[in-house]
């Protein structure tokens, strides 16, 4: 695994995204602590402001614990629909910069600018650029790291936040990454950490110094990749949604939500999102799939196969609602994530059919319209109706 020293990968990250927004749309609260989740019993952070975090406020923790280390903090209810309308705003800025844009998630991302010195310049240059972008037109913040791939440039990303950039050449990486804690790598996690620690690797420096063999022998085949990451290598490429095998879109709840159809309305606002991107992107699914965590972290799937690939949002939405309905009807239980993803994509030109359906061209026009739409004035301006339960 060699990493080519030639490739500019970015990483861009925004900042305390779901407080941000919120300080955004109400500015009484800027500058104070803001959390973001659900004030009621067993409720969760779902988002701290960084005003919150100098008391020791973080996502994924307990409220009522939050509430203590943060008596004056400011406490709002998520709203997934606003958030997703930045995230929108965000990506339509990133997408000017290069084609190649992988989602991570509502509010991080991949490009590749490898190759595009001389159109857009120094790739530290164009970092540079799409933060100003970012903040112009949407009022928010991003970090940005900059590095010869992906690993790297998350890393970097994170080291001087909020609204940092952080450049990593390809010279400096065992200088970068040396000082930096073991949990900063991919797939180390507290109890790995601790026993990475135990056995005297507490910086990613120290874990260097072990051979291949001593890691394999302990972790098995995470020992290879804690190898490589190690010494900086990371050769996977940045995966645009026109180059994905699927396209999903999904959100975890700050707590469990018992009430099917509160889940359901969020699950029609990610197939809406899935079908944009889809149109986006000249692509269409023949597949749909749900994705459903309960409150145990046992997570399930269900897919289901379509008549035909299709980008169309109300065809998407009944296949995700028929196997929404069939998974309900079997037994609800509180949900903690829900999402859609479209499989099996395809893309080229749309077969014309021998007897145009003049439905489905209405519903085509209807898809264009609401794109448009969302495009100049946000996702949330207008959307579908809920669909009557089953």
């Amino acid at each position: 695994m060699v990493t080519d020293p030639a490739r500019r990968v970015l990483h861009v990250d925004m900042d305390a995204f779901y407080a941000s927004v919120e300080a955004l749309d109400r500015p009484e609260i800027r500058g104070k602590p803001v959390l973001v989740g659900s004030d009621r019993p067993r409720g969760v952070v779902a988002a701290a402001s960084y005003e919150a975090r100098a008391f020791g406020c973080r996502s994924a923790q307990p409220m009522a614990l939050a509430r203590r280390l943060c008596p004056g903090a400011v406490v709002l209810p998520p709203r997934m629909h606003r958030y997703q309308e930045a995230s929108d705003r965000v990506f339509a800025v990133l997408e000017r910069f290069s084609p190649l844009v992988e989602p991570l998630s509502i509010d991080e991302a991949f490009l590749e600018l490898t190759g595009t010195e001389r159109l857009l310049g120094p790739a530290e240059e164009v970092a540079r650029r799409i933060k100003e972008r970012i903040r112009a037109e949407t009022g928010l913040t991003a970090s940005v790291g900059v590095a010869p791939n992906k690993f790297l440039a998350k890393v970097a990303s994170d080291l001087e936040k909020p609204d940092g950039l952080t450049v990593v050449g390809a010279g400096e990486v065992e200088r970068f990454l040396s000082p930096l804690p073991v949990e900063r790598l991919w797939g180390v996690g507290p109890k790995t950490a601790e026993r990475l620690r135990a056995a005297g690797a507490k910086t990613v420096g120290d874990l260097r110094a072990w051979s291949r063999d001593r890691l394999v022998a302990r972790f098995g085949e995470a020992g290879d990749h804690f190898f490589a990451l190690s010494r900086g290598k990371d050769d996977r490429p940045v995966v645009p949604d026109g180059e994905a095998k699927s396209l999903g879109s999904e959100c975890t709840f700050e707590e469990d939500v018992g009430d099917p159809g509160e889940v359901r309305a969020v699950l029609l606002a990610h197939v809406e999102r899935v079908g944009r991107r889809l149109r986006r992107r000249g692509l269409r699914a023949r597949g749909v799939a749900l994705k459903i965590r309960y409150g145990r972290f046992e997570t399930v799937t269900r897919a289901a196969t379509l008549p035909e690939a299709t980008d169309a949002t109300v065809e998407l939405r009944a296949a995700a609602l028929a196997i929404w309905d069939r998974w309900a009807a079997e037994g609800f239980q509180p949900v903690r994530l829900i999402g859609m993803t479209a499989a099996r994509l395809e893309g080229g030109p749309l077969q014309g059919a021998l007897f145009p359906d003049g439905e489905h061209e209405r519903r085509r026009r209807l898809d264009g319209a609401l794109d448009a739409i969302a495009a100049r004035f946000g996702k949330g301006t207008v959307r579908r109706g809920p669909a009557p339960p089953a």
